[in-house]
């Protein structure tokens, strides 16, 4: 470590990156106030610089191994898809290189101080605040305290202590990857022609068959080919290309699977820099031995032991719409309730129902309508015309029965946002590709078939311990010996166990807000540029 000082022959006392200086002395006159001053707005720098003497990390004659492991971690920053302004590798080389004074060399040493600070975090828990953003994203992201990580920084392995930053889901590794092979088809010109047919059946033109064999060529689902029909192996890379894309893979390239088809290298490979930021959001938290993870673009609830999918379910997510979509947070499932009661949220009692209610006081009458007391109204002697969304004080509630609204069970992470998975009498959207209908919960395609599993870990015969609640018809709560962590998620670029990169709409359009904000933050988009 080195403190800055000037020698008693007026030379510099350091050699870095050709500026020559000598012995240092104690820290005294322009260096100290260089690194007290030019940071007075962040105490952390200041106590850290401070409690170590002023003693350099970057720019002193033992530092060079540190300085050269931090500048290399920063050149990775694009492939990460982070803001490479606020830790620009290249400025910070060609600063040292242009260093002519002891100041010059203090003013450095604070930059680069500065710029492992960001890049810490950035790295670790994301270069964004999502809530500012979209307010939809409720996630709670644990920031790295900027003191540890100067402690951290400052300890003996430093190469390794950046290492612990990136995020070690699986995941990540392969979001990486396809980031950059998607820099490089974007670079080579893209996917080639979009298909133009409505749609292309097998008994098409010559000319759409053959730009729908070329596009899955140029996907990686067709090896090299020079069919000209809609034979067996064009319709099993169109399967193969519908699962990876959440669409029903029929073989029939219909309106859906054109669009997606249509989607360019360059929008996937936005989609995959929002991924690795959504990823870094959670950072290296413990997501569960066992966890359920509902990635809402997908359609899907799936139960994770040990990394390797062990249950799946189709699911609804909120309809589209601020009030309607369901938000991304992580939180614990801890008890189902059997049998349940609809207790009607507020938004929709006065914006949906009491609407009806005023054309037919007697709509929808398997809810029951409720004083502030909690007793029951007789809705014939209610003038729902005499009140407005505000002024409404009724409550609406749909007891335990056939046909409500929650079905025979929920599943509950008691949080904020009154927000849960649970069963429904509407079956039918199940079968949709697009599943965006619900008030803002997840409702769940097989949920006694989910109901089944969770409780398999602490019962004999779970099926009977369920129906031992249910056919009771009374609404009551069983607890869950084992909670089970719960992460809704976003993730319109993910990969399958198998590594395969699948695509999904950005159905709420969270992702383009965010690519928005990552673009005005300094992250590079496309091609290498903002």
């Amino acid at each position: 470590m080195q403190s800055y000082a000037v020698n008693r022959r007026g030379a510099l006392g350091l050699m870095t990156c050709g500026l020559v200086l000598g012995a240092g002395l104690s820290p005294a006159g322009a260096a100290l106030n260089i690194l007290t001053g030019v940071h007075s707005d962040n105490p952390v720098i200041e106590k850290f610089y401070r409690d170590r003497g002023y003693a350099t990390l970057w720019t002193g004659r033992g530092d060079g191994g540190r300085r050269r492991a931090a500048l290399q971690a920063f050149d990775t920053a694009q492939d990460h898809g982070l803001p490479v302004p606020r830790y620009d590798s290249k400025a910070l080389r060609k600063a040292f290189g242009s260093a002519q004074s002891e100041a010059d060399l203090g003013r450095l040493e604070l930059a680069m101080t500065s710029a492992v600070l960001a890049f810490a975090r950035d790295l670790s828990s994301g270069a964004l605040d999502p809530i500012k953003i979209d307010d939809g994203i409720k996630r709670k992201i644990v920031r790295p305290d900027p003191a540890a990580i100067l402690d951290q920084a400052a300890g003996p392995d430093f190469a390794g202590w950046l290492k612990s930053l990136v995020p070690t889901h699986p995941a990540y590794a392969r979001l990486m990857a396809e980031k950059i092979t998607l820099e490089a088809v974007v670079s080579a010109g893209g996917y080639g022609p979009t298909l133009t047919a409505e749609e292309i059946k097998p008994e098409a033109t010559t000319a759409d068959i053959v730009a729908l064999r070329d596009r899955l060529i140029a996907l990686g689902y067709l090896e090299r080919s020079f069919t000209k029909t809609f034979d067996a192996s064009l319709q099993a890379a169109v399967q193969r290309f519908q699962a990876d894309h959440g669409i029903t893979p029929d073989g029939v390239v219909g309106k859906g699977t054109l669009a997606a088809l249509n989607v360019s290298a360059e929008d996937h490979l936005k989609s995959t820099i929002v991924a690795l930021e959504r990823l870094r959001w959670m950072g290296n938290a413990d997501l569960g031995s066992r966890h359920i993870w509902v990635n809402q673009p997908d359609f899907t609830a799936k139960v994770y032991d040990s990394g390797d999918v062990s249950f799946q379910s189709r699911v609804v997510i909120g309809k589209i719409g601020h009030d309607t979509q369901s938000p991304e947070f992580s939180d614990l499932m801890e008890f189902m309730v059997v049998n349940p009661t609809w207790s009607v949220p507020r938004s929709i009692v006065v914006k949906e129902y009491l609407p009806q209610f005023q054309k037919d006081p007697m709509a929808e009458s398997q809810l029951q309508l409720l004083d502030p007391n909690g007793n029951v109204v007789d809705r014939t002697s209610v003038n729902f015309a005499a009140f407005t969304p505000e002024t409404f004080p009724y409550a609406l509630r749909q007891p335990p029965e056939e046909g409500n609204a929650l079905g025979k069970v929920k599943f509950m992470f008691p949080n904020p946002y009154n927000i849960y998975l649970h069963d429904t009498p509407t079956k039918s959207l199940f079968a949709k590709d697009v599943r965006a209908f619900s008030h803002g919960c997840i409702r769940v395609g097989s949920p006694f078939d989910l109901a089944y599993f969770l409780l398999a870990r602490q019962s004999n015969d779970p099926k009977a311990l369920f129906e031992s609640y249910l056919n009771t018809g009374v609404e009551s709560v069983l607890n869950l010996a084992e909670p089970v962590p719960v992460h809704l998620v976003y993730f319109t670029a993910w990969p399958d166990d198998q590594g395969r990169m699948g695509y999904r709409r950005d159905i709420y359009g969270r992702d383009g807000l965010l690519l928005g904000a990552l673009a005005d933050a300094g992250v590079a988009l496309v091609g290498g540029q903002t």
